[in-house]
């Protein structure tokens, strides 16, 4: 798929008057890393961590969440609680980031590439049932932009088949489907804290594990293999090696940050919920008029403003929009490439059909700008811009 967007540079996206995002403090964030330097330490699992841990389950309930350095190591971390034989399946949705995939590859799985609906732009259900076989290890799912996808059907469509659902829940902390949260529903919930998401710790994620076994080995897995975690609480004797692992851990400096923006995770939420509320009002005639395609969120599950998509008649039409407003110094961007036709995706799943829908979002899919201190006035600058384009 050619497109001469994909030409932006960083100098480019660093010479925006109105950035894509804006990455900032919300609350507290600058004395906890002063509490944290004062602490004597800086390692993992301090008290800025249990800080954070205990804030996410008091927002997602029953279970629990073990920081990590992104949410791709939070897949990654899934992936060897699987535990699942090399050439395994996993189904994972063309139109997601290649982590999404690459994550369970580097644990010796293949990717099976399955399209995505058309309304929601989330993996399709139907089509997920057709793809599920005897090899089939996990359903991976991507909330896409923090919507949810169909989870009562993919849930029963694992239960059907015994396979373990994952979600990709990188762009939905603070989404829910029918009153649950999301991240919570799948054996495991991956969550993403980089600069772009809603809150952040600069780079960083999240593991949600509802199950106490595969809490007891996470622990493990994360510590390198050790029973340190163990040892730490008295309930052994010695600090070994004890099973496969890494270092899925993040510094109290990073847990620090992270700290100051959960705390203010309601204001937050509350502006980019009116940021992302005023483009769906403002753009709803252009949009009309001009046949563009607005995000659809069913009346059964509330979005956390993660991000504001645009899906333009057409690629020439999604790149003219992203030159007209990159002339006007507001940064948008496009999304996804799709997985299965990337290098990686077409050696790894050589015979996977063409994925008519998601090959379309990919051409047609652009971001405006939306983080929590996006002014009005640059709002205001970005909705004239959009609105004087005429595809």
């Amino acid at each position: 798929m050619a497109s001469q967007v994909v030409r932006v540079t960083e100098a480019d996206r660093e010479g925006r008057r109105i950035p894509f995002n804006r990455p900032g403090a919300a609350g507290e964030e600058m004395r906890y890393l002063g509490q944290a330097l004062e602490s004597g330490r800086l390692s993992a699992d301090g008290e800025m961590a249990r800080h954070c841990e205990t804030l996410l389950a008091d927002e997602l309930g029953a279970g629990r969440a073990f920081l990590t350095p992104s949410a791709t190591q939070a897949l990654e971390m899934a992936g060897l609680l699987l535990d699942f034989d090399r050439g395994a399946e996993v189904v994972v949705p063309a139109f997601t980031h290649p982590s999404t995939a690459n994550a369970l590859v580097l644990h010796g799985a293949i990717p099976v590439f399955c399209d995505i609906r058309p309304d929601t732009l989330n993996i399709d259900e139907e089509q997920v049932e057709r793809l599920v076989g005897e090899r089939t290890a996990a359903i991976v799912c991507t909330h896409y932009a923090g919507v949810a996808c169909e989870m009562d059907e993919l849930l029963a469509i694992g239960e059907r088949h015994g396979v373990d659902l994952i979600e990709d829940n990188a762009h939905g902390l603070f989404g829910s489907y029918r009153q649950r949260p999301l991240g919570t529903m799948g054996r495991f919930g991956a969550m993403s804290f980089h600069e772009t998401k809603n809150v952040t710790s600069g780079e960083g994620g999240a593991l949600w594990l509802r199950e106490e076994a595969d809490v007891r080995r996470a622990e493990m897995l994360r510590e390198k293999g050790t029973n340190r975690a163990a040892f730490s609480r008295g309930e052994v004797d010695a600090y070994t090696w004890t099973d496969i692992g890494s270092s899925y851990l993040v510094s109290e400096l990073q847990a620090a940050f992270l700290r100051g923006q959960l705390e203010r995770r309601d204001a937050i939420q509350a502006a980019r919920q009116r940021i992302w509320s005023r483009y769906a009002e403002e753009l709803s005639d252009w949009a009309h008029r001009c046949g563009v395609e607005l995000p659809v969120v069913p009346d059964d599950r509330r979005h956390p403003a993660h991000l504001f998509h645009l899906r333009m008649p057409g690629s020439s039409e999604r790149d003219g929009l992203i030159y007209h407003l990159s002339s006007r110094g507001i940064l948008a961007v496009f999304h996804y490439l799709p997985l299965h036709l990337s290098p990686m995706g077409r050696r790894l799943a050589p015979d996977c059909p063409r994925l008519p829908v998601t090959e379309s979002a990919a051409e047609r899919v652009l971001r405006l700008p939306l983080f929590a201190g996006l002014e009005d006035d640059e709002q205001s600058e970005v909705i004239e811009a959009v609105t004087e384009y005429v595809p």
